[in-house]
């Protein structure tokens, strides 16, 4: 029973986080990208305090000079991570989009190569059905990728590495003042670049607005709560399935509330793709056990 308890606000988040790629693109038809991100990724940030403040472990306060320090370089990540997905949303699908971006829970383990650790066979397994997936779904012609679909990519490195600093950090610091600094950061980044390049309209932001609350509120605030909450007594196994769900529920979200459609192509590569993210991810004997 405590297994179902804990699985539930994981498969929530994972739906939450799906359909955040609807509200990403349906955003940006009124505000450009850095600016969607600049306003969601400060109200998740100020959404956050409230449980930060209540849930606060019984232990000293974090260490200032390493929370700001670490909060700035995850906010740095975190910037370049969704600035690269939502400018590759202006020119790809909400579905290919939340498939891609999933690549991260392939690329976290194989990036761990480069301080040392240990990258199971699973994972490698996983890597090549992904990459499979990824050509099936997102290569036109004989050697074309979409613009989109590269931004989205190379987005995806950067969550890898996100995952990597994370959870180097998360062991050192409390994670959700953490979460609220770097979201600080993101959201700073975001609107520097936006008071540069696109120009800040209040009648954009106006129209806007439902899609921002979600991304910001529920997205960035609700979902990582329940995160937390699930992983509390989720096995790590258990809790990489669900939460990678999100992109199968990002399709669907595509499919039902912006008319997306896959050809049987992309299809079998989102089979591949979502194959290959369990793979890397599950822990035979710790399903077992």
């Amino acid at each position: 029973m405590s297994r179902v308890r804990s699985s539930l606000p994981l498969l929530l988040a994972a739906v939450i986080w799906g359909f955040a790629f609807v509200a990403q693109r349906v955003g940006m038809e009124f505000v450009g990208p850095f600016t969607f991100n600049a306003v969601r990724f400060a109200l998740g940030g100020l959404s956050l305090l409230p449980a930060a403040y209540f849930l606060r472990r019984a232990k000293p306060a974090p260490r200032p000079r390493l929370l700001l320090g670490g909060g700035v370089l995850l906010g740095v990540v975190l910037f370049g991570g969704a600035s690269l997905q939502q400018m590759g949303l202006v020119f790809t699908t909400a579905g290919k989009a939340g498939f891609i971006t999933g690549l991260y829970v392939v690329l976290t383990p194989l990036l761990g190569l480069l301080w040392r650790q240990k990258t199971s066979w699973n994972a490698w397994l996983g890597a090549l059905l992904a990459v499979l997936g990824l050509y099936l779904l997102t290569v036109e012609g004989p050697l074309s990728i979409g613009r989109g679909d590269a931004l989205v990519l190379l987005g995806a490195f950067f969550w890898a590495g996100h995952v990597q600093l994370t959870g180097w950090l998360v062991q050192r610091l409390d994670a959700l003042w953490l979460s609220v600094v770097q979201f600080a950061v993101c959201a700073l980044l975001s609107a520097v670049v936006a008071c540069l390049g696109e120009g800040v309209a209040l009648s954009g932001l106006q129209q806007a607005a439902a899609a921002i609350l979600y991304g910001g509120l529920l997205s960035v605030g609700v979902a990582y709560t329940l995160q937390v909450v699930g992983q509390k007594n989720a096995p790590p196994a258990l809790a990489a399935v669900l939460l990678s769900l999100e992109t199968v529920f990002a399709a669907l979200g595509g499919w039902w509330l912006l008319g997306e459609m896959l050809s049987g192509r992309a299809l079998w590569g989102c089979a591949c793709m979502f194959a290959g993210m369990l793979v890397s991810q599950v822990d035979w004997r710790g399903l077992k056990n």
